[in-house]
This record gives C-alpha cells, structure tokens and sequence, in this order.
C-alpha cells in the first residue's frame, strides 16, 4: 500500500491517472510545478547529475507544442470512448425498450469498441507509467527499464550501423569520391576551398609560437642528422660527380681566379718567396727566386686552364675518386666526416642559421596565404580544379580515393565502436526517468492515442461482425 500511495503521489498534476486525463501545462516529472523556485534554483532541482545532464531534457517550446498535440489527441480518443459508452448506454436501453433487433447490434458494437478502447489506452499508458497509479507488473515500461532501453539501442546502433560491412557499403553507395569530383571541379567550391585552407593555415601559424617550433625543428634537424652517416653518400655522390665530368666547371674556376690572382698580384707572390730565403743569402738571388717560382706559378695555371688534358687535371681526378672511395669505404676517413658533422651542427651560428630559416618560411607562408594572387594560392586553387577534374573522369583514380575513405571509417568504426555505443548507453542511464518518459511521450505520443482511436473503431467493427455471426447462427 504504501507503494501504491507514493505510485499516485508521482502521477499527480501533469501525469494522467486515467485514460484521457489531461496533462497540466508547466509541471516537471513527479508533478512539481517548475516554474516557482526550483528553475530559478538548477541546485535545488529534483533530477540527479549535473545541471548540463538535465538540461538534455529540459522541455523546449517544440516539445511543449508537442505535448499539446498529445493533449489533444488524448481529448479526442478519451472523448471516443466516451461517446461509444453513451451509445452503448442508450442502445442497451433501447433493447430492453424493445425497440428492435438494430438496438443488439448497436450496442455489441458499442460494446466491444469500448473494450477495444480500454485496452489500447491500458496499453498506451503503460509504455510510460502505472495505468490509474497501480504498481500492475510489466507497466512504467519505460521508466523503469529506461537503463535496459538504452543498453539495447546501444547494441542495436552498433550491430545494425557501426558494422564494417554496413560503413563499406553505404560509402560505395554514397560514391563519395565522385561527388566530391564534380563539386571541386566548380571554380567556386575550389576558391572557396582555397580560402578555407589558407584561413586555416593562417591560424595554425598564428597559434604556434616561434621559440617551440624553433626548438623543435632545431632538435629534429640535428637529430635527424646525428643519427644518419653521410659519408658514404657523400663518397656516391662525389664519385658520381667526378665520373659523369661535373667537377670539371670547378676546377676551372679554380684555375682562372688563381691565374688572375696571380697575375694582380705579382709583388706580394715574390715578397713572399724572397722573405722565406735563408738570411745569409744575396737579396738579388732571392728577387731572382722569387721571380722565378712567380713566373714558374703563373705557366702553370694558365697551361692548366687552357689544357683540359693538363696532368695536374688527371691528379685532381685521381685524387677525388680515391676520396670518394675513402669516404665509402675507409673507416677513419668516415670517422673523421661524422665528428666533423657533429662538431659543426652544433655550433651555435647553424642553430642560429636554423631558427632564423623558420621565421623567415613562417613570413613568406603567411604572406603568401594573405594574398590571394600569390603563386601558393594559385597554385592550391590549380591543384584543386586538377584533382576535381580528375576524380570526375577517372574512375581508377575514384576507387583509390573510395577505399581510402571505406578503410578509414571502417577502421574508426571498428575501433571505437564501443566508446560510441557507450556514448548513448551512458547518455541514455543518466537521465532522469519520469522526465525523459514526458519526453518520449511528448514526440510519439500524439501518433499513440491514433492507437486507441483505432482499437475503438476496429473493435466496435469486430463486435458488430462477432454479433452478426452470432445471431445468424443462432437464428
């Protein structure tokens, strides 16, 4: 009994005890008018959990425009049922009046559309609380297994949706790849894409600040090359050199600018030599000397710049292949080019010359994404138009991109299938049962109470036939 008390107390004002029982406007599940203290009040509020929980099922003005609609109906299927029982009532009277056989069949039908009615709206009420406040076993239905509802929509969502098979197929139905073919392909989608990226590009250079990018890129440079040995390739690459001739330019340079030295500066060359002469020797013979290594020098640059068979050619030939052969092969050649290495990465003029290239691409990308006419815009824009184009005629092209996009989902699907069933389970037990039972009955309410102007009319047909065959076959 005190169950039944505390059953009736919930289904006060607001919560109909009986078929067609009106809903007060403005009442909170368990019939607390919520328009006083308690919603100026979140603290005080009857539901559990925080205030951003039971905001997800505050009722909206859609959602009382829809409880209207329900209270309508109600009116309408309750008002049904009445007129069937006055009918009834008036039939039966009639009968007994002896007012003729039609009155029999009247009142079976009246008869069985009420039973039809009270059944359906036994039915109806039960879906979302005890029918007249009597705790009857398998009523309330959602309320009380709101908990075991969410659980099964949970399942029901990843069995039914979240299947790698079910992704896969409704992606290759989508044939999203060639949608996104043909709306790339318009100049204007593509311009539109193309402000969106550099907009974001723009941002993201914005936020990041310097010194952790510089740290970063510094720390990943350095790292990167500490821990790769370049001599070898170094050695590949300079035996490539010196075979396919490329060298050759160089040592031409070479040549040029020291016979051009050589000859802008004649005296300091013969000073040089006649002031490494022994002191006991004549000053003449050292000027003779010195002229003579000048002149000596001289010959020799200008026979190796204009002779491309010179000897001393073939020494520096032999010479770079016998170094690229050490810098493959030759372990202390090779030790010697990776501290060298080390050494000068991490001088602080190459960090400094690092984190100054930073700022200085970080400028020229900004700049460029401001400009809608600069080459990197331009060039997105080009990219854009190019794949649109493409993917709207080459189907090849079109597959590749459709299974990146079915493996990718599948693969999101596939893994955190159950974080998002959990979502709704979780989503589902925290709210309140009373309100989000007003909730549910609030959206498919209306369409329910058609159920029981169905069960009037169509048992009211069924008595009318059951009669019929009856008094036939008595008769």
């Amino acid at each position: 009994m005190v169950r039944t008390r505390r059953t009736r107390r919930r289904t006060g004002p607001g919560a109909p005890a009986g078929p067609g029982e009106p809903v007060t406007p403005g009442t909170r599940p368990g019939g607390d008018d919520a328009s006083g203290a308690e919603r100026a009040a979140p603290g005080a509020a009857a539901g559990p959990g925080p205030a951003s929980v039971r905001s997800m099922t505050d009722f909206s003005a859609l959602d009382e425009e829809k409880r209207r609609g329900v209270r309508r109906m109600k009116a309408t299927a309750t008002g049904l049922l009445l007129l069937v029982a006055v009918v009834y009532v008036l039939a039966e009277w009639a009968h007994s009046r002896g007012a003729g056989a039609w009155a029999g069949y009247v009142a079976a039908a009246a008869e069985a559309g009420m039973v039809g009615a009270l059944a359906d709206w036994f039915a109806v009420t039960a879906l979302f609380r005890h029918p007249l406040g009597l705790p009857i076993p398998h009523t309330a239905i959602i309320p009380t297994k709101k908990d075991v509802l969410g659980r099964s929509l949970g399942d029901f969502v990843g069995e039914n949706f979240l299947s790698g098979d079910v992704v896969r197929e409704r992606l290759r139905s989508v044939g999203i790849s060639r949608r996104l073919g043909g709306w790339l392909a318009e100049p204007a989608n593509a311009d539109r894409v193309t402000a969106e990226l550099a907009t974001a590009l723009r941002g993201a250079l914005t936020v990041l600040r310097d010194s952790d990018v510089q740290a970063v890129v510094g720390e990943a440079i350095t790292r990167r090359a500490e821990s790769r040995e370049i001599a070898p390739s170094l050695g590949a690459m300079l035996d490539k050199v010196v075979t396919d001739g490329g060298h050759h330019r160089l040592v031409d340079l070479v040549c040029v600018r020291a016979h051009d030295w050589l000859v802008d500066h004649n005296t300091s060359v013969m000073t040089a030599v006649a002031g490494g002469a022994p002191g006991w020797t004549p000053r003449f013979v050292d000027r003779k000397v010195g002229e003579r290594v000048y002149k000596e020098l001289l010959r020799f640059f200008r026979e190796m710049r204009d002779m491309p068979d010179h000897p001393a050619r073939g020494a520096v030939d032999r010479f770079l292949t016998d170094f690229a052969a050490d810098l493959r092969d030759e372990p202390d050649t090779r030790l010697r080019v990776e501290r060298f290495k080390n050494d000068f990465l991490r001088r602080d003029e190459v960090q400094d010359l690092i984190a100054s290239t930073w700022n200085a691409v970080r400028r020229m990308v900004v700049a460029a994404a401001e400009d809608e006419r600069s080459e990197l815009r331009t060039r997105a824009r080009a990219g854009l138009l190019s794949l649109g184009a493409r993917m709207s005629t080459d189907a090849r092209l079109r597959a590749k991109v459709d299974g990146w996009l079915e493996d990718a989902a599948v693969y999101i699907v596939s893994t955190y299938r159950d974080e998002i069933t959990s979502l709704i389970t979780e989503t589902v037990a925290s709210w309140d049962a009373e309100h989000t039972s007003r909730k549910i009955e609030a959206h498919i309410g209306r369409d329910l109470q058609f159920i029981r102007i169905n069960g009037t009319v169509v048992g009211a047909l069924a008595g009318l036939v059951i009669y019929t065959v009856t008094q036939a076959i008595g008769g």
